[in-house]
């Protein structure tokens, strides 16, 4: 147990993170490894130890509080974050009653929809958020072992990219994709559906987990609803949904991302059978095909999926390009700033540069030929602004404009899939943080090959659970010699800048 400390703050920023990470991750691979040797019981007795680690309570504590990016979204209670003093408290608490947690209720925050509806984000209290974390560090590993490969939505090591690369392997000119349909899959209310009988059944974990579960499950119910739903919001929901989803994939040629889902058919193949037994396999876990939304589409018609519109050419050949819908969220955000009158050029050039660099990023292996998707006329639009602004000094107004338009270099259906059922908890952590490496960029993915793949402050291999930021040694953001970069996790930056352990 770690005790109150004079000086919380010190004593919370200077425990065995590096210690603490290399512990959980032990407990974790052991759990996968009796899994997928059909060990249950062996399984069940590590996650207990997981429930009872210091290491998993601590980790699991500072991801809700300091890394994740819901980190000060208040709770019922009030509570927008953490000192390192309550994070001890919390700690503490955890150890206590983790066995048998009782969950608050929920906060309720409304979220508009494209359509004109509105979904409810349910918000649960940061310490419980802290005891879903610590309980998804032991479920996540258990059930990697079990899941689909076909499945790359909110799972370590996995990403959109996985799908939308497995989907210019299917409809490809090499396997004749210009002759194939596509059923694009919509799940009525999925999260809101979902049994928690289903859940329950499926669940690999040992009773005071399950009983937890449970408990987290019925906080966020539908007073019409009270044996289904996962609530929006919490850090194990997206797991939850995986669970219950997990082998819809056998049923047909498919990838699904979470609760999006594109069904690949030959020429051959029955649509209504497959949609018959898609349908069935849902019913049994409480859920509906929403008959309104899931369509029947020729591929060279086209389909959205993830943010982006794929469609096979009559030529034959395969396209991927960022979706209208995406494109206009997009654009809208890029407008607010550039239109903004509160904050100047300088500003403006800041607070653009990561959306550009985002929305880049993302759609890195599109097709991002033409004016539109090159920005030209939102660059030029930004330039009038900036040189408004800058009284007319163009050369100020072309360096701003520089630095709010990030380049990304892009590489069409280049990214490479993971292999086949691989998982982090495997333990190769030779080929995790290599391939956790090419999902940065510049400096950055330069960094990381300079560091064999490693954090240049704690020394351990970056994986795929927590992000990479660039470091500049001497604290001077225009200072980009190679001797002063470093490639760091996004904790150890934190702790590398004293000032920020309260963030």
């Amino acid at each position: 147990m770690i005790g109150h400390s004079s000086n919380a703050s010190e004593s919370w920023k200077n425990l065995p993170w590096k210690q603490f990470r290399k512990n959980l991750f032990r407990l974790q691979k052991r759990v996968y490894k009796a899994i997928r040797v059909g060990n249950k019981r062996k399984a069940k007795l590590l996650q207990k130890l997981i429930l009872k680690s210091t290491s998993a309570r601590l980790l699991a504590i500072r991801q809700v509080t300091q890394l994740n990016a819901g980190k000060k979204t208040a709770g019922v209670d009030g509570k927008a974050s953490l000192t390192s003093e309550q994070r001890l408290e919390l700690s503490n608490e955890l150890r206590i009653k983790a066995n048998n947690w009782y969950h608050q209720p929920l906060r309720e925050i409304p979220i508009p929809k494209k359509d004109g509806k509105t979904r409810i984000l349910k918000v649960p209290t940061i310490a419980d958020r802290a005891w879903q974390c610590l309980v998804k560090n032991a479920l996540e590993p258990a059930h990697e072992a079990t899941f689909h490969s076909r499945s790359y939505g909110f799972r370590p090591g996995r990403s959109a990219y996985d799908a939308q690369k497995y989907l210019f392997q299917n409809l490809s000119s090499k396997v004749h994709g210009i002759e194939k349909r596509v059923i694009e899959l919509d799940i009525e209310k999925c999260f809101d559906r979902i049994n928690h009988s289903a859940i329950m059944e499926r669940l690999i974990a040992p009773a005071s987990i399950k009983l937890g579960i449970f408990r987290c499950l019925k906080a966020g119910v539908n007073p019409e609803f009270p044996k289904q739903g996962t609530p929006q919001g919490g850090v194990v929901s997206p797991l939850l949904a995986n669970i219950a989803l997990n082998g819809i994939e056998e049923i047909h040629q498919s990838v699904r991302y979470a609760d999006d889902m594109v069904i690949i058919l030959k020429p051959k193949d029955n649509a209504e059978k497959t949609l018959e037994n898609i349908s069935q396999f849902l019913a049994e876990r409480g859920m509906n095909v929403s008959e309104k939304k899931t369509k029947l589409t020729a591929s060279t018609n086209g389909f959205d999926f993830l943010g982006w519109h794929f469609k096979v050419q009559s030529n034959g050949k395969f396209r991927c390009i960022p979706s209208v819908d995406n494109f206009k969220a997009f654009r809208k955000k890029v407008k607010h700033i550039v239109n903004n009158s509160n904050y100047g050029a300088t500003v403006k050039a800041e607070k653009l540069a990561p959306v550009i660099r985002g929305w880049r990023n993302y759609h890195r292996y599109c097709k991002m030929e033409g004016a539109r998707l090159s920005l030209y006329h939102i660059q030029h639009r930004a330039f009038k602004v900036f040189n408004k602004e800058a009284k007319q000094n163009r050369e100020s107004s072309k360096q701003m404009l520089d630095k709010a338009f990030p380049t990304i270099p892009y590489s069409e259906n280049k990214h490479v899939n993971v292999k086949g059922e691989k998982s982090p908890f495997d333990g190769d952590l030779t080929y995790w943080s290599e391939r956790n490496s090419k999902l940065y960029d510049g400096e950055t993915s330069k960094a990381l090959k300079r560091q064999n793949h490693k954090c240049g402050h704690c020394g351990l291999k970056t994986l795929s659970e927590e992000k990479v930021h660039l470091h500049h040694v001497d604290e001077n953001h225009k200072n980009w010699k190679i001797k002063n970069l470093l490639a760091v996790h996004e904790s150890c930056h934190d702790y590398i800048h004293t000032g920020k352990n309260e963030s």
